[in-house]
């Protein structure tokens, strides 16, 4: 039997129905959600309905708000797992096996790696991860008068803002001026 390159019929409602699952998957159709959390499902170390749900539920109160806040917690779901199975394989071998003990031990940590990078990625994506950039400007006039003006960009609670400098109402005072003195000679 030969396989046909031909392309499958694909139909996408234009207007879907509201998205009964996309609290699993963000998405606005119910296929690419339900996929997801079948395949986040089937990602897991181990065949468990009771560990599958468990993990569904996760991702449900993570609340994807779009499809790539879905995969990005899907991936994070399956980080996680992996790292707590590398966790429970490492404890699980004898005292005398520490290479073995060692490199589980590497490899959970690896993946525990992953799952933070995840949920900083999805911090990001969802805007809390924004820095703050302070700019000031300060003028002396001649007068002595300290004119500042200040912009603030990225996110206006942040405390840094105030960490950055401070101006002092004071202007700086002026030194005396000094002759400079060469070498060998002395100042009298």
């Amino acid at each position: 039997m030969t396989k046909k390159n031909i392309a499958p019929n694909i139909g996408l409602d234009p207007n879907p129905k509201a998205a009964k699952f996309k609290a699993l998957g963000g998405a606005e159709h119910d296929e690419w959600n339900q996929w997801l959390a079948s395949r986040t499902s089937m990602a897991l170390p181990m065949d468990d309905t009771q560990a599958a749900r468990a993990v569904i539920s996760g991702m449900v109160d993570l609340k994807p708000a779009d499809p790539i806040e879905g995969i990005i917690i899907s991936q994070l779901m399956a980080a996680n797992q992996a790292s707590l199975s590398m966790y429970q394989l490492a404890w699980a071998h004898p005292q005398g096996y520490f290479e073995a003990r060692t490199r589980y031990l590497a490899l959970a940590d690896k993946a525990a790696r992953t799952a933070m990078m995840l949920t900083e990625r999805l911090d990001q994506h969802r805007g809390r991860g924004q820095q703050q950039i302070t700019v000031k400007h300060v003028t002396v006039n001649a007068d002595q008068a300290v004119v500042t003006d200040q912009v603030v960009t990225g996110n206006p609670e942040g405390v840094a803002a105030a960490l950055l400098g401070s101006v002092t109402e004071r202007p700086m005072p002026t030194m005396k001026t000094i002759e400079p003195v060469g070498v060998g000679q002395t100042k009298e």
